[in-house]
């Protein structure tokens, strides 16, 4: 509440000091009377099996909380300048980032806001007046009189904060940032791996579309070879025409990874805040290296996954709020302060002209409102026990990512050097089958077998090679990021 002057009959000073005794034996009775009820319940994680280790990588141990830790530069591990670029320009640029760090500031304020609950508010006023009082006034009758009043002072207003709404509601506020920090950290390392993934498989297409490139150069030159010896009666139009087709379904094949190409382009462009109109990569085949990812991963970097820190954070607003909601049961407790001068003339301020006052100390206490702080606390409740069960599906998730990652990291090795194999021993069927051809000892239908076997497993093996690379990625997102040591 704020000063005002007082008006109306005077009390006595003796009977303003027992007013002011009596009103402060009130708050403290209160505060040593009820000030123990503790309306914040007992902030308690949700408790979730963890396994003693990775059913596929050694070197698990326990993790301690350290989202706050440097993700690093993880994506320099695959040794390409063009991808640094990229990721470079998705800070800079990506409205996403931008979006994500604009709920982050508001969280912040926020934050701000609801601890300026937590000090005095105070009020600096002033008024002038010019009045004529009447000669039948009831104090102080006589001749009527015209008088100037000059006011000028200091408000304060406090709620004193004795069973912890305040400081719960800053808690929950200060919570509900921290986790907008860690919303913030992973919007950027989800466009961060986006944006290399997307990197990747462009770079997929153009080893695919330079296989191509040189298959139909020399499928036309054994087309070539057809016609020819079709016409001089040496090959059947059968052969003729298994040639040709052939021919035109890696040529179409060609076509439709140019359109592939330009899709994941235009996707990357709208990642690191380009046009796509303008946004253009050029076509290279790049062999990518891949990031060492040591024993220890997991139980140094699971600890950093940004979402696990958000969900957390948020369970701990949620827990505060249910302290607000029960806050709401007790009396709030308000105390005001003023100072100040009032004067009919100058001098305004002197020792004269001051005055002070101390209170009023006000409590408000709801006797009765229909069950709305009740459905209020259930509300806070069950969204605490939402966030909790968010909490334990998000580490789950957690452990399943990673999980997976490890186990098609193990697989795609074995598969890329198996595949490998595959693709050079078709290779040399393909040449076999061309040279039996051109000596008269098989018809052309091996030949095109050959072909089709070649391409597929030259095909197969360019997915493999670089699905490795999108698998790391998925890794090193499910971990959390990786730093410059890890990598």
């Amino acid at each position: 509440m704020r000063w005002q002057p007082a008006t109306g009959f005077a009390s006595s000073p003796h009977g303003n000091r027992r007013l002011r005794m009596r009103s402060a034996r009130i708050v403290l009775v209160a505060a040593f009377g009820l000030g123990g009820c503790a309306t914040l319940p007992p902030m308690q994680t949700p408790a979730i099996e963890t396994p003693a280790s990775f059913r596929h990588m050694d070197g698990w141990t326990t993790a301690t909380p350290g989202d706050h830790l440097d993700r690093g530069e993880w994506w320099r591990g695959f040794a390409d300048p063009v991808l640094d670029e990229l990721i470079a320009r998705v800070d800079e640029r990506t409205p996403t980032l931008a979006a994500a760090l604009a709920r982050y500031d508001r969280a912040l304020a926020a934050a701000r806001l609801d601890r300026s609950d937590q000090l005095p508010n105070v009020d600096l006023a002033g008024s002038a007046s010019r009045e004529r009082l009447s000669a039948g006034r009831p104090i102080g009758p006589g001749e009527p009189i015209i008088a100037n009043q000059i006011i000028f002072g200091v408000g304060l207003d406090y709620e004193l904060d004795l069973w912890g709404r305040v400081r719960n509601s800053v808690r929950a506020s200060t919570a509900d940032a921290q986790a907008q920090e860690a919303a913030l950290r992973s919007a950027r390392l989800s466009l961060q791996a986006s944006v290399a993934d997307l990197y990747v498989r462009l770079r997929a297409v153009d080893a695919e579309q330079m296989l191509l490139t040189r298959t139909v150069a020399a499928y036309a030159r054994a087309d070539e070879l057809i016609r020819t010896r079709h016409e001089g009666g040496i090959a059947s139009g059968v052969d003729r025409s298994r040639s040709m087709a052939q021919l035109a379904d890696a040529r179409a094949r060609s076509e439709a990874l140019r359109a592939q190409r330009a899709a994941i382009e235009h996707r990357i462009a709208a990642l690191v805040g380009e046009s796509a109109s303008s946004f253009a990569i050029a076509p290279a085949q790049q062999n990518l290296a891949l990031p060492d990812l040591p024993p220890s991963l997991p139980s140094e970097l699971l600890q950093r996954r940004p979402d696990i820190a958000e969900a957390q954070r948020r369970l701990v607003a949620a827990n505060a709020r249910i302290g607000v909601a029960r806050a709401a049961f007790y009396p709030r407790i308000s105390l005001g302060l003023g100072a100040g001068y009032q004067a009919v003339e100058a001098p305004i301020i002197s020792a004269d002209t001051g005055f002070w006052a101390l209170g009023p100390i006000s409590t408000i206490f709801n006797l009765f409102d229909g069950g709305g702080r009740r459905a209020r606390l259930a509300i806070s409740r069950a969204n605490y026990e939402e966030l909790a069960a968010d909490y334990r599906q998000t580490v789950l998730d957690a452990f399943q990512e990673v999980e997976d990652g490890l186990s098609r990291m193990d697989a795609l090795a074995g598969q890329n050097r198996e595949q490998r194999i595959a693709a050079e021993a078709a290779a040399r069927a393909e040449n076999l089958a061309l040279e039996r051809y051109r000596d008269g000892a098989a018809d052309y239908l091996e030949v095109t077998t050959a072909q089709t076997a070649a391409l597929a497993a030259q095909r197969a093996s360019i997915t493999v090679d670089y699905d490795r690379a999108r698998t790391a990625i998925a890794l090193i997102r499910a971990l959390g990021g990786a730093t410059p040591d890890d990598t």
